[in-house]
């Protein structure tokens, strides 16, 4: 009967034993995720406003050189930094203000050296065409020849007689003849 027992129970205990062997472990399901929930303000106050842009760098105002190169003849021109020189009735002589006025064009056309000029010579509408343009060539010499004595190049400047034909004022008067008598500058290149 021990016996008996004894094999019982070591039946009952290798069924036990093998059921518990035979047992697959059930699968573990993940845990859902935890739902995350935005941490509240800590503060009412609106978020910062972003740091400002930076300012754009200043531009570097043109230099006085970058703005004469910049400029056509015909702007150059147009603001007549050289003036017009005037002369008495029949005559090529430089008035003292003609020559003051010269000395201005020699500061420029030094400071810009390399600019060239054409000088017109003008007369009024009184003579002879012939004699008109012969005056006119006689006062652009006038200049040309001041000019190179206060120090331009004379390959700077070349000289043309328009006589009595392209009058700056083309009234019959003394006022407007003497507006007809000059030596009027063009630049030619820069």
């Amino acid at each position: 009967m021990i016996r008996r027992f004894t094999v019982c129970a070591a039946v009952v205990l290798m069924a036990a034993v093998s059921g518990v062997a035979c047992r697959h472990p059930k699968p573990q399901v993940p845990a859902p995720a935890p739902v995350s929930t935005p941490a509240p303000p800590t503060s009412p106050a609106t978020p910062p406003a972003p740091p400002p842009a930076p300012a754009p760098a200043p531009s570097a105002a043109p230099t006085e050189d970058e703005i004469f190169r910049n400029k056509t003849l015909e702007q150059l021109n147009a603001e007549k930094p050289l003036a017009d020189v005037f002369f008495g009735y029949d005559s090529t002589d430089l008035s003292a203000e003609a020559r003051g006025l010269l000395q201005k064009d020699v500061d420029w056309m030094k400071k810009w050296t390399t600019t060239k000029v054409m000088v017109e010579g003008h007369a009024d509408s009184r003579g002879t065409n012939e004699y008109n343009l012969a005056l006119g060539e006689r006062r652009a010499d006038a200049v040309r020849d001041y000019l190179v004595s206060l120090g331009v190049g004379e390959n700077r400047i070349t000289i043309v007689s328009k006589g009595e034909e392209q009058p700056f004022c083309s009234e019959e008067t003394e006022p407007c003849w003497q507006q007809n008598r000059r030596g009027h500058f063009i630049i030619t290149a820069k």
